[in-house]
């Protein structure tokens, strides 16, 4: 999707002129009304965006222009390959994070394991063009009850990561997988997101003083996401307050076809607007019957796309 280049006038505009050449630069953090930007030599430069420009999301590659020591402004979004959002309040729809290759969806032995949620990871990221591996932490507390379930997502594709960030079982081949990507973890709450994050980027909080100093807002504007470099390359955008990014811009249709097993089968349903729920001649709900699909993820999907038509209908 590419970013705007046009010139326009307000508040943005006002707060300061452009004193040098546009540079290329990676949004890392919001920061109040304004940006956190890394320039190419590293610097962490506080910039505002042009009014018109559009919303602008970590990880989002800009062009930027100096207007004073340690202080820019966005002058464009430069096109992006992926980009995540979520429903805001008022009907209005919310960047999560742009470039993203891959999202890690983090599930645990305890709290039980939200299956719909990760169905709606799933589903999202696949219309996105997000790649998605599982991670199933806190492996020391493992009894094999979710083998089953796990199996399922195997069947179909996902990788899966079996780990302890807490004993550190498992963690080497999980920063193999993030490695060279931008990458984003997602969970429910409690199934040890933070813990990994902080085994996985030791510096965290030597970042965060570092934006937080550069900028000159104090250590409390970086509890929004931000992106951070892996040791052992790639980068990984921390967003904790967005536990779920929820169905946004998903129509019945991209619901379906976020489940990648129907793909194959809903060319065989008799009617283009199938809903895959009680049609005639519906594809999928053949291969349910013939075992080729998951009855457990096909009665997920009932329910997501109950959420979907009714968004009061399912908690």
């Amino acid at each position: 999707m590419a970013g705007s280049r046009r010139r326009g006038s307000g508040a943005g505009d006002e707060q300061a002129t452009a004193t040098g050449p546009e540079l290329n630069g990676l949004v890392v953090s919001h920061l109040g009304k304004g940006l956190a930007v890394e320039a190419e030599d590293g610097a962490i430069i506080l910039c505002h965006t042009r009014r018109r420009l559009g919303d602008a999301a970590v990880g989002d590659r800009v062009l930027w222009s100096a207007c004073g020591q340690d202080q820019g402004r966005v002058e464009a979004i430069l096109p992006r390959r992926s980009l995540l959002t979520r429903p805001a309040y008022g009907g209005k729809i919310r960047c999560v994070a742009a470039n993203l290759d891959r999202v890690f969806v983090v599930i645990a032995p305890t709290p039980e394991p939200d299956w719909l949620l990760v169905d709606q990871y799933l589903a999202v990221c696949q219309n996105r063009d997000i790649a998605v591996e599982i991670v199933y932490n806190k492996l020391d507390l493992a009894q094999g009850a979710h083998d089953a379930a796990l199996e399922d997502y195997a069947r179909i594709g996902y990788p899966l990561h079996r780990i302890s960030a807490k004993q550190n079982l498992g963690l080497d081949a999980l920063r193999q997988g993030l490695a060279g990507h931008c990458s984003m973890l997602a969970g429910q709450s409690g199934v040890g997101k933070s813990s990994l994050t902080n085994t996985l980027l030791p510096e965290k909080n030597l970042r965060i003083g570092e934006i937080s100093e550069r900028s000159g807002l104090g250590r409390h504007t970086t509890t929004a996401a931000t992106l951070y470099h892996l040791p052992g390359g790639g980068d990984l955008i921390d967003s904790p307050g967005v536990a779920v990014f929820g169905l946004a811009e998903i129509t019945e249709q991209s619901l379906a076809w976020g489940y990648r097993e129907f793909q194959a089968h809903i060319p065989n349903c008799r009617f283009n607007n199938c809903r895959h729920l009680k049609d005639k001649g519906c594809g999928v709900r053949e291969a349910v019957e013939a075992g080729a699909v998951s009855l457990a993820r096909y009665e997920r999907y009932s329910r997501l796309l109950e959420k979907l038509i009714s968004p009061d209908a399912v908690a």
